[in-house]
Protein backbone atom coordinates (compact mmCIF):
# COMPACT_ATOMS: atom_id res chain seq x y z
CA UNK A 1 0.00 0.00 0.00
CA UNK A 2 2.88 2.39 0.59
CA UNK A 3 3.65 2.22 -3.11
CA UNK A 4 0.20 3.49 -4.06
CA UNK A 5 0.47 6.44 -1.63
CA UNK A 6 3.78 7.42 -3.14
CA UNK A 7 2.28 7.41 -6.59
CA UNK A 8 -0.58 9.64 -5.49
CA UNK A 9 1.78 12.01 -3.66
CA UNK A 10 4.16 12.23 -6.57
CA UNK A 11 1.60 13.45 -9.14
CA UNK A 12 0.55 16.15 -6.70
CA UNK A 13 4.16 17.26 -6.34
CA UNK A 14 4.63 17.17 -10.10
CA UNK A 15 1.40 19.07 -10.55
CA UNK A 16 2.48 21.60 -7.92
CA UNK A 17 5.87 21.98 -9.63
CA UNK A 18 4.09 22.37 -12.98
CA UNK A 19 1.75 25.04 -11.56
CA UNK A 20 4.70 26.85 -9.99
CA UNK A 21 6.67 26.61 -13.24
CA UNK A 22 3.71 27.86 -15.29
CA UNK A 23 3.24 30.72 -12.82
CA UNK A 24 6.89 31.72 -13.14
CA UNK A 25 6.74 31.54 -16.94
CA UNK A 26 3.45 33.46 -16.96
CA UNK A 27 5.05 36.18 -14.80
CA UNK A 28 8.01 36.33 -17.21
CA UNK A 29 5.64 36.57 -20.16
CA UNK A 30 3.50 39.16 -18.38
CA UNK A 31 6.58 41.25 -17.49
CA UNK A 32 7.84 40.96 -21.06
CA UNK A 33 4.44 42.06 -22.36
CA UNK A 34 4.45 45.04 -19.99
CA UNK A 35 7.95 46.03 -21.16
CA UNK A 36 6.84 45.70 -24.80
CA UNK A 37 3.77 47.85 -24.17
CA UNK A 38 5.90 50.45 -22.37
CA UNK A 39 8.36 50.45 -25.27
CA UNK A 40 5.49 50.81 -27.75
CA UNK A 41 4.07 53.75 -25.78
CA UNK A 42 7.52 55.34 -25.71
CA UNK A 43 7.90 54.69 -29.46
CA UNK A 44 4.48 56.22 -30.19
CA UNK A 45 5.34 59.27 -28.08
CA UNK A 46 8.66 59.62 -29.89
CA UNK A 47 6.94 59.29 -33.28
CA UNK A 48 4.36 61.92 -32.30
CA UNK A 49 7.17 64.24 -31.23
CA UNK A 50 9.06 63.62 -34.48
CA UNK A 51 5.87 64.19 -36.45
CA UNK A 52 5.28 67.51 -34.66
CA UNK A 53 8.89 68.48 -35.31
CA UNK A 54 8.62 67.57 -39.03
CA UNK A 55 5.37 69.52 -39.33
CA UNK A 56 7.07 72.52 -37.74
CA UNK A 57 10.01 72.20 -40.16
CA UNK A 58 7.65 71.87 -43.13
CA UNK A 59 5.89 74.98 -41.90
CA UNK A 60 9.21 76.81 -41.71
CA UNK A 61 10.13 75.69 -45.22
CA UNK A 62 6.70 76.67 -46.51
CA UNK A 63 7.02 80.10 -44.91
CA UNK A 64 10.49 80.46 -46.38
CA UNK A 65 9.21 79.54 -49.84
CA UNK A 66 6.56 82.19 -49.31
CA UNK A 67 9.36 84.75 -48.98
CA UNK A 68 11.21 83.51 -52.07
CA UNK A 69 10.12 86.63 -53.94
CA UNK A 70 11.34 89.00 -51.26
CA UNK A 71 14.56 87.10 -50.51
CA UNK A 72 15.78 86.13 -53.98
CA UNK A 73 13.77 87.52 -56.86
CA UNK A 74 12.90 91.11 -55.93
CA UNK A 75 16.49 92.12 -55.13
CA UNK A 76 17.51 90.92 -58.62
CA UNK A 77 14.63 92.28 -60.71
CA UNK A 78 15.90 95.84 -61.13
CA UNK A 79 19.36 94.65 -62.20
CA UNK A 80 17.94 92.11 -64.66
CA UNK A 81 15.34 94.45 -66.15
CA UNK A 82 17.88 97.23 -66.60
CA UNK A 83 20.40 94.83 -68.22
CA UNK A 84 17.96 92.96 -70.47
CA UNK A 85 15.37 95.60 -71.31
CA UNK A 86 17.74 98.58 -71.10
CA UNK A 87 15.40 100.67 -68.94
CA UNK A 88 15.85 101.70 -65.32
CA UNK A 89 13.24 100.46 -62.86
CA UNK A 90 11.32 103.39 -61.40
CA UNK A 91 9.20 101.39 -58.96
CA UNK A 92 9.44 97.83 -57.66
CA UNK A 93 6.51 96.39 -55.72
CA UNK A 94 6.84 92.88 -54.26
CA UNK A 95 3.59 91.19 -53.25
CA UNK A 96 1.28 93.65 -55.02
CA UNK A 97 -2.29 93.01 -53.85
CA UNK A 98 -5.58 94.63 -54.79
CA UNK A 99 -9.26 94.16 -53.94
CA UNK A 100 -11.90 95.08 -56.51
CA UNK A 101 -15.23 96.67 -55.65
CA UNK A 102 -16.96 93.30 -56.20
CA UNK A 103 -14.83 91.76 -53.41
CA UNK A 104 -12.41 89.77 -55.58
CA UNK A 105 -8.79 89.91 -54.42
CA UNK A 106 -5.59 89.10 -56.34
CA UNK A 107 -1.97 89.19 -55.28
CA UNK A 108 0.90 89.30 -57.73
CA UNK A 109 4.40 88.26 -56.71
CA UNK A 110 6.18 91.39 -57.97
CA UNK A 111 5.53 94.32 -60.27
CA UNK A 112 8.31 96.51 -61.64
CA UNK A 113 7.68 99.73 -63.56
CA UNK A 114 9.93 101.45 -66.03
CA UNK A 115 9.09 104.60 -68.01
CA UNK A 116 7.60 102.55 -70.85
CA UNK A 117 6.98 99.02 -69.46
CA UNK A 118 5.30 97.14 -66.68
CA UNK A 119 7.08 93.91 -65.72
CA UNK A 120 5.01 91.28 -63.96
CA UNK A 121 6.75 88.50 -62.04
CA UNK A 122 5.45 85.11 -60.97
CA UNK A 123 7.76 83.04 -58.76
CA UNK A 124 7.43 79.31 -58.16
CA UNK A 125 9.62 77.02 -56.06
CA UNK A 126 9.44 74.56 -58.97
CA UNK A 127 8.44 75.94 -62.37
CA UNK A 128 6.23 73.67 -64.47
CA UNK A 129 4.67 74.01 -67.91
CA UNK A 130 1.26 74.46 -66.29
CA UNK A 131 2.67 77.52 -64.46
CA UNK A 132 3.59 79.03 -67.83
CA UNK A 133 0.00 78.54 -69.02
CA UNK A 134 -1.43 80.01 -65.79
CA UNK A 135 0.84 83.03 -66.11
CA UNK A 136 -0.97 84.00 -69.32
CA UNK A 137 -4.18 84.06 -67.25
CA UNK A 138 -2.37 86.06 -64.54
CA UNK A 139 -1.48 88.71 -67.11
CA UNK A 140 -5.14 89.07 -68.11
CA UNK A 141 -6.10 89.27 -64.41
CA UNK A 142 -3.39 91.88 -63.80
CA UNK A 143 -4.86 94.03 -66.56
CA UNK A 144 -8.28 93.75 -64.91
CA UNK A 145 -7.02 94.49 -61.38
CA UNK A 146 -4.60 97.26 -62.38
CA UNK A 147 -6.20 99.09 -65.33
CA UNK A 148 -4.00 102.13 -64.67
CA UNK A 149 -1.19 100.24 -66.42
CA UNK A 150 -3.19 99.34 -69.54
CA UNK A 151 -1.27 101.86 -71.67
CA UNK A 152 2.04 100.16 -70.92
CA UNK A 153 3.21 96.98 -72.64
CA UNK A 154 3.73 94.18 -70.15
CA UNK A 155 6.75 91.84 -69.95
CA UNK A 156 6.20 88.56 -68.14
CA UNK A 157 8.99 87.27 -65.93
CA UNK A 158 8.86 83.76 -64.48
CA UNK A 159 11.28 82.90 -61.67
CA UNK A 160 12.20 79.70 -59.86
CA UNK A 161 15.01 78.11 -57.92
CA UNK A 162 15.92 75.96 -60.92
CA UNK A 163 14.31 75.44 -64.32
CA UNK A 164 14.10 72.29 -66.39
CA UNK A 165 15.20 72.83 -70.00
CA UNK A 166 11.85 71.71 -71.44
CA UNK A 167 9.98 74.21 -69.27
CA UNK A 168 12.50 76.93 -70.14
CA UNK A 169 12.00 76.26 -73.85
CA UNK A 170 8.22 76.33 -73.45
CA UNK A 171 8.27 79.57 -71.45
CA UNK A 172 10.62 81.17 -73.96
CA UNK A 173 8.41 80.07 -76.87
CA UNK A 174 5.48 81.67 -75.03
CA UNK A 175 7.46 84.92 -74.74
CA UNK A 176 8.47 85.00 -71.07
CA UNK A 177 11.77 85.89 -69.49
CA UNK A 178 12.84 83.09 -67.17
CA UNK A 179 14.99 83.57 -64.07
CA UNK A 180 16.61 81.03 -61.77
CA UNK A 181 19.30 80.99 -59.13
CA UNK A 182 22.72 81.65 -60.61
CA UNK A 183 26.02 83.34 -59.89
CA UNK A 184 24.41 86.69 -59.09
CA UNK A 185 21.50 85.52 -56.97
CA UNK A 186 18.98 85.33 -59.83
CA UNK A 187 19.99 85.31 -63.47
CA UNK A 188 18.31 85.09 -66.87
CA UNK A 189 18.13 81.56 -68.24
CA UNK A 190 16.86 82.49 -71.72
CA UNK A 191 19.11 82.53 -74.79
CA UNK A 192 21.25 85.70 -74.89
CA UNK A 193 19.46 86.97 -78.03
CA UNK A 194 15.94 86.25 -76.67
CA UNK A 195 13.52 89.18 -76.75
CA UNK A 196 10.50 88.83 -74.46
CA UNK A 197 7.01 89.32 -75.81
CA UNK A 198 5.21 92.57 -74.96
CA UNK A 199 1.69 91.68 -73.83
Amino acid sequence: MATVVERVDRPEEVLQEFVTSVGIEFNKLYNSQMRTEAEMRAFKDEMRQQSREMNRKWGDISNKLGTLVEDLVAPSLSRIIEAKLREPVLDLMPRRKRRLADGRVREFDAVALTASLVCLNSTKATLRSADVDRFIEDIAAFREFFPEYDALPLVGILASLAVDDSVLNYAEATGFLVLAVGDQLMEIKNRPDFEPKRW
